[in-house]
């Protein structure tokens, strides 16, 4: 498994991949929209208006982001005289400790669903909102698993890049519907004329254009979804190896799985920051190439085979 150094460049690096991707697809389908219906790239409009979407959602996502998906939640501070909010906020300060970051803001989201996620920046600029459903079904050593999990998604810097990735998600979506709405207009003589001077080539570019902006909200979707299922891998097993109680986390899981119930306070667009599938899918119970493609998470029983399997390895160290 890489060390945390390791990982933290990863995301770093991730980050700005990603960004520069969704930059070129957002400058794709903008120039699409010029050359084909506005009159050609003299007067790129659509392109200019695209990259503008591409630059804002980037800053916005990576200064507001945060504030953004809590504000999607309805999550709201946590009440201290509360016994299990302050039992909450009691287990965060100790997983904080144990991995070395600030403590992070604390959020509670008035759902009865078992829930948990962490978003912000960088572990400077954090927070962890948990649902009301997850104070009540879980005990203290679970509950600590599940702080010690979100803490290692901080630690790791995995709540910039999947942040960044739902806010762009969103915009993707935005100027895909600009460019599909384009399709169904015409704005003149000016893009037919283009059209024919390109000869064989264009109508081959058309076709690409289009397919893009048919699959660009269900690729950027999916490329969600991927970044999601390799970051709970291993914010499972950096979790369990701060509270060195993998079974805990397991515990958890198991419970939060049982809850047929979705958690109707977080959308689609937010649910690869969660640490269970808010929605219920049925795809993410399920293992194979289709559940590769849609899945937002790993199989849990996959998760928690692994996490028993890492007691094991731990309860033998401990023996020694």
């Amino acid at each position: 498994m890489a060390n945390i150094y390791e990982e933290m460049g990863r995301n770093r690096r991730g980050t700005v991949v990603i960004i520069a991707a969704f930059i070129l697809l957002f400058l794709f389908l903008g120039l699409g929209i010029d050359y084909y219906y506005i009159g050609g790239i003299r007067r790129p409009v659509f392109s200019i208006a695209a990259l503008l979407v591409a630059g804002i959602s980037s800053f916005g996502g990576f200064w507001f982001g945060d504030r953004m998906v809590l504000a999607s939640t309805r999550a709201r501070t946590l009440d201290r005289s509360n016994p299990l909010e302050n039992q909450w906020q009691n287990v965060v300060e100790e997983m904080s400790i144990a991995s070395g970051i600030p403590v992070p803001r604390t959020y509670v989201i008035d759902d009865p669903d078992p829930n948990a996620f962490a978003t912000g920046r960088d572990p400077k600029h954090a927070s962890i909102a948990v649902t009301r459903g997850l104070l009540d079904s879980l005990n203290r050593e679970e509950l600590q698993a599940v702080a010690a999990h979100e803490m290692s998604h901080i630690r790791n810097f995995d709540i910039r890049l999947m942040l960044i990735v739902a806010v762009l998600v969103g915009s993707v979506a935005l100027v895909s519907d600009w460019a599909g709405r384009g399709m169904f207009r015409s704005s003149g003589r000016g893009g037919r004329d283009s059209r024919k001077s390109e000869g064989g080539l264009g109508p081959v570019v058309l076709v690409i254009w289009i397919a893009a902006v048919i699959l660009a909200p269900i690729l950027s979707q999916m490329m969600a979804m991927l970044v999601s299922r390799k970051r709970e891998y291993l914010a499972d097993a950096s979790g369990a190896e701060l509270t060195r109680n993998p079974l805990a986390l397991a515990s958890a899981l198991g419970k939060i799985s049982s809850r047929v119930e979705p958690t109707r306070s977080i959308n689609r667009g937010t649910a690869h920051l969660c640490i269970a599938d808010p929605k219920g899918s049925a795809i993410n119970s399920k293992e194979g190439r289709l559940a590769d493609l849609f899945a937002t998470h790993p199989p849990i029983n996959k998760r928690i085979a692994a996490l028993k399997d890492m007691a094991y390895v731990i309860g033998s160290d401990k023996a020694r």
